[in-house]
């Protein structure tokens, strides 16, 4: 995130990491730039009046770097600044003020539109093979029988081998249902899909259980 105002930028972060993202920032332009260029995030948000540089400066000078998705959240809700930056390559556009859940709605939709374009046809981690075309999955070579909901959960947590996913956020974007910390629905449907796989929460091969944390799925070693 780059925002200069101390205020805004401490309130967005912790709201943002209480909805599931890990989050860092920036409070200027050439900073901003850096840590874009840098640590390559999934995505940047930026507001355009910047201490250093206007914003759609930075943000030309982005494009010029990286296709990283940016969403431009500023206090301009005119609509010719916010044609001027969707035209210099911004995703999206969102007015100030506005609202952590607005921000974070807007950051999971973006994210699902440029993810979409990069998600290749066949997701292999260790001995499962998923094939996001034909919806079929196998593991050591034997079909896997999957209810939907089971393959988009394997589909996502398998799009993100090795990272920690939490419950939060596959709440969100595997069920689209807003979070809520008495649901057991991830965990049921978890424990499910270890059945399926051949393993158990006391002797995980490929589903690891982080605690307060959430889900991680890893390759086991190799034998």
């Amino acid at each position: 995130m780059v925002e200069d105002d101390p205020a805004i930028r401490t309130a967005v972060l912790r709201a943002l990491t209480d909805l599931g993202h890990a989050v860092s920032s920036a409070s200027d332009a050439l900073s901003g730039l850096r840590a874009a260029v840098d640590s390559a995030p999934d995505i940047v948000v930026l507001d355009l009046g910047l201490p250093d540089l206007d914003g759609s400066e930075m943000l030309r000078m982005l494009r010029a770097v990286s296709d990283v998705p940016v969403i431009v959240a500023t206090a301009r809700d005119d609509d010719p600044t916010a044609v001027r930056a969707l035209n210099s390559g911004a995703d999206d556009f969102l007015a100030k003020p506005f609202s952590a859940e607005q921000l974070d709605a807007r950051i999971r939709a973006v994210l699902r539109r440029t993810q979409a374009a990069t998600v290749p046809d066949d997701l292999v981690v260790g001995g499962l093979v998923l094939s996001t075309t034909a919806r079929t999955a196998a593991l050591d070579e034997v079909a896997l029988d999957l209810t939907p909901r089971e393959f988009d959960l394997l589909q996502y947590l398998m799009e993100r081998p090795n990272t920690v996913v939490g419950k939060r956020e596959l709440l969100t974007e595997v069920w689209r249902l807003a979070p809520s910390g008495a649901d057991k629905t991830v965990d049921v449907h978890v424990s499910w899909l270890r059945r399926k796989l051949g393993e158990t929460a006391a002797s995980p091969r490929y589903l690891h259980t982080v605690r307060g944390v959430g889900i991680k799925l890893t390759a086991p070693p190799s034998e």
